[in-house]
């Protein structure tokens, strides 16, 4: 414990760089922003499928988007690179706040989702995983803390601002609180790092990387692009099973009180059952970066959904109150350890070099996916669907992923791979 202590606390505000661009991105997430819903509809006159068709545009073009920008980050300087993420997600603030008609909603949205949910999430993670290697599970685990913290801290702040100054203008105050205290805060902890730490991080390209142990490391050294990854079979093996939970669950979550009503659930017991999904989401990622650095991510692929295929079926076919928490606390375990793993897992298969311009591709595939899937299950269960035959389904979904990525998570040796 103390030589992990020490070794982290050498990263210590990279580390803290990390947790704050995670926290931050909660600005462009839906829990956020789905508090405007009501009152944006109400200002704008919009149904709520008008709304949501607005919404669902912008999210699909922050994630084709991500593809393209999210590479930028291999080759522009990480100080420059935030500054951009951060004041993109500022300039969507000042957008919404300042909209007067319905189309403004979108681009608003768009910079929102894009600089927020987005890029703010991949700048973090993305320089985590290339900086911190010997400990790097444990090191994603500590700053995806961040995604339950802003869960439970940033809505509770924005209804406080709606409440005390209106709509237009907490939008105004998130603002402010981006460029004059969230932007300095990430840039002075860059400048930090660089001055415990060669080469630096605020001012040199991240091609000049230096490792924990080698200036240039093993990971380094495999350097595979976007074009390789796309011609590795396994890519495609290991994409549905780490796409699965974000999917699922993004999908479960937005039609949750259909749902409730068929199981017999009220609002109020799921709502009070979404605490043991926080809690569990949280024991996740204390304990599966740890176990990441021992037996390396690739070993996880083939058991980590299982806890999911065991949620779905209490959802499908456990009656009665108990079986609300059990679901959603075996779902928080699957969400916990699937963001640690898939920050892991990219360089222990393909390198640091090109890490960022493949984290945006899976990134973006992420993002069409949780696009997508409340629109098919929504369609299932305008078909007619019963909620256990919705939940077998979805199990089938998540047993063939299982079956395609076993091989992978079998291969010997487990990490690093060795380039094609």
């Amino acid at each position: 414990m103390k030589a992990l202590w020490r070794e982290l606390r050498a990263h210590r505000f990279l580390l803290s760089f990390g947790f704050l661009m995670v926290f931050l991105s909660g600005h462009g997430q839906t829990f956020l922003l789905s508090l405007y819903g009501g009152v944006l509809r109400e200002t704008f006159t919009l149904s709520h499928s008008g709304y949501g068709g607005l919404y669902s545009l912008a999210t699909l073009m922050s994630g084709l988007l991500v593809i393209w920008l999210g590479r930028a980050i291999d080759r522009i300087p990480l100080a420059r690179f935030t500054t951009a993420v951060i004041v993109g997600a500022a300039c969507g603030a000042v957008l919404l706040a300042t909209a007067s008609v319905a189309w403004m909603l979108i681009p608003a949205f768009l910079l929102l989702r894009l600089c927020g949910q987005g890029l703010m999430a991949h700048t973090a993670q993305t320089t985590i995983a290339r900086r911190i290697e010997r400990r790097r599970g444990t090191a994603l685990s500590a700053i995806n803390l961040g995604f339950p913290l802003a869960e439970a801290l940033m809505p509770i702040t924005v209804v406080a601002l709606m409440l005390a100054v209106g709509w237009r203008t907490s939008w105004w105050v998130l603002a402010g609180g981006l460029l004059l205290l969230a932007l300095p805060l990430a840039l002075w902890l860059l400048r930090a790092q660089a001055r415990v730490s060669a080469p630096t991080l605020a001012d040199q390209s991240t091609e000049s990387v230096q490792t924990d142990d080698t200036q240039v490391s093993d990971l380094e050294a495999m350097s595979w692009t976007r074009a390789d990854v796309l011609q590795d079979r396994r890519f495609y093996q290991i994409l549905p099973a780490l796409l699965a939970p974000p999917i699922l669950i993004t999908a479960l979550f937005f039609h949750q009180v259909p749902i409730a009503q068929a199981k017999g659930w009220s609002l109020a017991l799921v709502s009070s059952a979404f605490s043991v999904f926080a809690a569990s989401h949280i024991a996740a990622l204390v304990f599966v970066g740890p176990l990441i650095d021992r037996v390396g991510a690739r070993r996880l692929l083939g058991v980590y959904l299982l806890p999911l295929v065991v949620a779905l079926g209490v959802v499908g076919y456990w009656p009665g109150a108990i079986a609300a928490p059990i679901y959603l606390g075996l779902a928080g375990l699957c969400v916990g350890t699937s963001g640690t793993l898939m920050g892991a897992l990219w360089p222990e298969l393909y390198g640091i070099r090109h890490l960022g311009g493949i984290r945006a591709m899976v990134h973006g595939a992420m993002v069409l996916g949780t696009a997508a899937g409340p629109v098919l299950i929504g369609l299932l269960l305008d078909a007619g669907l019963t909620v256990a035959e919705l939940s077998l389904v979805m199990a089938t979904y998540l047993v063939v992923a299982i079956v395609l990525v076993w091989p992978v998570a079998l291969a010997s040796p487990p990490a690093p791979s060795a380039p094609r």
